[in-house]
């Protein structure tokens, strides 16, 4: 498979290498199993985060992915950074460019932001999420988890509930999910649910109609309060009521032996109850560990400076 620079979206990738990814995540994910779980894949190259929205999960994925592999791993602190006296963020990266790293994780909340910097520099730059838009490294971390469930995803069902509208995750991981042959849904509120929405997923406003469709796997997202400029919805306790998964919610998952996932962090209360998070087929930890796997997988495969 011939390496890319850059990964920076799903939509970008080809068949194939959504496969390669995925299939290289299986050894990897093996490592973890070993007293010694490092190899030298990228002994004597650096990774940096760069991170200008919190993160716990995906920052701490790909550290731990990165040392794995061997590799040097840096975090820039963008609050004790020139960032905060007003630095652009093409100044940043000729900095970073000039201190000569490899791999750039970046997160941030504008839309495009990841292929701003991968054009400006030869460093492979990875999309660790960028406002509404993409979260590639998490769609494919649910598909390689999905896989070890499922091992034919082809007609398989998933019913994505919550804040689709604002959600980088939903774009992302229905995409991949559609790509590897799978039916998805979309159960959310009306002012959650995307004005356009492509004609082979059904919509749904109550969870009555969204179980008539026969999902195999609940895929809850959280509600996305820190980018909405005004409340979409009355009350936590009246969106937990009508699109959470109440207790009794987690009994219909159990009696038809369906999946449960969340890219975390979960709002207990809110989306989730704590009967959900202890579910016996929750992926939610699952999901965590199969993360690493596949950033292993993808700093594996991506080579900086690489001409696409």
């Amino acid at each position: 498979m011939t390496p890319r620079k850059d990964l920076l979206d799903i939509a970008s990738l080809s068949d194939a290498e959504i496969a390669f990814v995925l299939d290289n995540a299986v050894p990897f994910k093996d490592l973890f199993k070993r007293s010694v779980k490092k190899v030298p894949t990228l002994k004597g190259q650096t990774m940096l985060t760069l991170f200008y929205e919190p993160s716990t999960r995906t920052r701490s994925s790909f550290e731990v992915a990165a040392s794995r592999l061997s590799a040097d791993v840096t975090h820039f602190d963008i609050e004790s950074s020139s960032v905060v006296k007003g630095e652009s963020i093409l100044d940043t990266v000729e900095t970073l460019e000039a201190m000569r790293v490899d791999y750039i994780v970046v997160r941030h909340k504008q839309a495009g932001t990841p292929n701003l910097i991968a054009k400006n520099t030869r460093a492979s730059v990875i999309n660790a999420g960028d406002g509404w838009h993409a979260h590639p490294t998490q769609a494919l971390l649910d598909a390689f988890t999905l896989r070890e469930i499922h091992k034919n995803l082809s007609g398989c069902r998933a019913l994505i509930v919550g804040d689709i509208q604002h959600s980088r995750v939903a774009r992302s991981t229905s995409l991949i999910f559609r790509r590897l042959g799978m039916e998805v849904a979309y159960l959310a509120p009306g002012s959650m649910m995307p004005r356009e929405v492509p004609q082979e997923i059904p919509q749904f406003g109550n969870w009555n109609d969204a179980f008539e469709w026969k999902p195999d796997v609940i895929y809850l997202l959280r509600v996305q309060g820190e980018r909405l400029d005004e409340p979409l919805i009355p009350s936590a306790a009246e969106y937990h009521r009508n699109y959470g998964l109440t207790n009794e919610r987690v009994e219909v998952l159990r009696e038809r032996g369906l999946h449960l996932m969340h890219p975390g962090p979960v709002n207990r209360g809110v989306e989730i109850t704590d009967a959900g998070m202890n579910y016996e087929k929750c992926l939610i930890n699952q999901q965590v560990e199969n993360g690493i796997a596949v950033r292993m997988s993808v700093l594996y495969w991506l080579r900086p400076g690489a001409v696409e």
